[in-house]
């Protein structure tokens, strides 16, 4: 069996398992794109994307245009000839006239059983509904968002105490070694596209930092899953005497009858329990403005909280 030439386009973490698996594959991969190097941190200096990283470190040509759509980098793609281009959390939409450059087409990695959470942000809103599957797609991308055709999926459960990170590390593995065996059957001719049905699709756009805000007027699970779906970023938070107060780690608790929303119910070495619009919470690790992490049952005592006192979904 021959080699395809692959040209990757990837940016975050997601997308390193893939370029790890091209990279042992017997395909050559003969080029990297990703993003643009970006200020950050505190002194704001360059932060190169995890992707890049990895190319550096394995010496592969680097490519980091502003608009990868653009006519003079279409050309450069052109002149490279991939046989096909892989694409895993890239963060950049594809133009047709480089959709149409490579003989085998653009596959897509994608965090999501496809046509469910079409979108850049799949696996926190797989989470905010409560799903207990999700999977990983291999698709062959057209003009629209996450709308080509279906190559593979693979399903996995979503275990109760998963979050946005924990459960897309894993679909990024999964994702990594699916993708290897889309290559190989596509240049074996035995695997067949399938179109999605698009009745049955929903959007998983990204996340707006308002919307990882706790509502306690919500019930439990949705706050519950709100916060899995927002951890490790951008990060689920509710308000403590007008300050932001991080949460990493909730549980459902019990239903407590007679308190309102946001009021804390009780306080103990578990953590703090707080009343939602259905049932109740148990916070079990939170981050104070401009502190570290620590435990609820740690915030509490430094904060002097007893039952009654009231946790806010809005500053002030």
């Amino acid at each position: 069996m021959g080699s395809m030439r692959v040209l990757f386009m990837g940016t975050s973490n997601f997308a390193v398992p893939t370029l790890r698996a091209l990279i042992a594959s017997r395909h050559e991969v003969i080029g990297v794109v990703t993003q643009p190097d970006r200020p950050s941190g505190r002194g704001l200096g360059l932060t190169f994307s995890p992707v890049k990283t990895v190319a550096l470190d394995m010496g592969l040509s680097i490519f980091q245009p502003e608009k990868v759509s653009s006519p003079d980098f279409v050309e450069t793609v052109r002149a490279l000839s991939p046989d096909v281009i892989v694409v895993a959390a890239f963060g950049q939409i594809l133009s047709q006239d480089l959709l149409e450059i490579p003989r085998y087409g653009c596959l897509n990695v994608h965090a999501s059983l496809l046509p469910k959470y079409r979108g850049a942000a799949p696996v926190s809103h797989a989470l905010f509904d409560g799903e207990t599957r999700t999977g990983v797609t291999i698709m062959l991308m057209d003009a629209g968002l996450d709308t080509g055709p279906i190559l593979l999926q693979r399903e996995v459960e979503i275990m109760p105490e998963d979050n946005q990170g924990t459960l897309e590390s894993r679909l990024a593995d999964l994702g990594a070694n699916l993708l290897v065996e889309a290559l190989d059957r596509l240049e074996e001719g035995t695997i067949t596209p399938v179109p999605q049905d698009d009745s049955l699709a929903t959007k998983a756009p990204s996340l707006k930092r308002e919307q990882c805000q706790i509502d306690w007027t919500k019930p439990a699970t949705r706050i519950v899953n709100l916060v899995r779906g927002c951890t490790p970023r951008p990060g689920a938070y509710t308000w403590w005497k007008g300050k932001e107060l991080r949460v990493w780690r909730c549980r459902v608790c019990d239903n407590t009858p007679g308190a309102s929303p946001g009021e804390i119910v009780s306080v103990g070495k578990d953590g703090i329990v707080v009343a939602s619009g259905a049932g109740s919470v148990l916070l079990e690790e939170v981050q104070p403005e401009n502190r570290k992490r620590m435990t609820a049952a740690d915030f509490a005592r430094g904060q002097h909280i007893t039952p009654g006192m009231h946790f806010s979904s809005e500053p002030g």
